[in-house]
């Protein structure tokens, strides 16, 4: 448990000296918020609504761009560099290495929920009640290990470049099929059918139900179990393989 922390510990400060962090986890999803509830869509019926809604959307797409980008891209670079190699001949073992990556990025998806939660009652004065703040928060933290997994199946790839261009089709795919950036029903019926299998949009409908008091759906839950099972088997899967080799 000693190791296990000061190794989360270690990931969290490496995480945050990353200027890629500040500027797509933090900046972007902000500016994104402020342009699409101040700038574009100003008229929706229920302004309300559509800026508590979007700051969820924002939320979720900082931190699942976390999960896939920094963290996937991360791994790649510490194999490419010798440092998996170094690892290999301490105490660390591999188990502990990737759970620490793990809490680590988690850590730094809290702030990033607190941040641009904090930037949704600054700019459009979002209000809910103190517990539609703290689950929407839980959620997000507990669903983001589907993506979270995802990144350290990405981190199994050789090359830092395979990896980032991989990592960034990946990202922008599930954000924008899973009604991140626009709502679902603008979408043609058949792009709406493949949206409600991925995980991005059962990772974000959890937040959008409870903001407006409803509890989020079991099928959200399921789904999202079930992809950080299969990212996780399939990540285990081809590091072990990786090892033989």
């Amino acid at each position: 448990m000693r190791v296990l922390y000061y190794q989360s510990m270690a990931e969290m400060k490496r995480a945050f000296r990353n200027p890629y962090y500040v500027f797509w986890s933090l900046c972007i999803p902000v500016i994104f918020y402020f342009v699409f509830t101040n700038v574009i869509n100003v008229g929706v019926s229920d302004g309300e609504l559509w800026a508590s809604h979007y700051l969820m959307s924002m939320t979720t797409f900082s931190v699942m761009g976390s999960s896939i980008m920094s963290l996937g891209i991360r791994m790649v670079q510490e194999k490419s560099t010798g440092w998996i190699k170094f690892i290999k001949v301490t105490p660390l073992s591999n188990a502990t290495y990737l759970l620490s990556q793990m809490i680590g990025q988690s850590c730094i998806h809290l702030l990033s929920i607190i941040v641009i939660f904090f930037a949704g009652f600054v700019i459009n004065g979002v209000s809910l009640t103190a517990m539609q703040w703290i689950i929407s928060g839980l959620w997000i933290i507990i669903g983001s290990f589907a993506f979270l997994t995802l990144g350290t199946l990405i981190g199994t790839m050789k090359k830092v470049d395979t990896a980032n261009g991989v990592s960034n089709i990946l990202f922008l795919a599930l954000a924008l099929i899973g009604g991140m950036w626009m709502p679902l029903d603008t979408m043609p019926k058949w792009l709406q059918a493949i949206a409600e299998w991925l995980p991005s949009y059962n990772f974000v409908n959890g937040p959008w139900e409870i903001i407006r008091g409803y509890t989020p759906h079991w099928g959200n839950m399921l789904i999202l179990f079930f992809f950080t099972g299969l990212f996780m088997i399939l990540s285990t899967y081809i590091r072990r393989r990786q090892e033989v080799v």
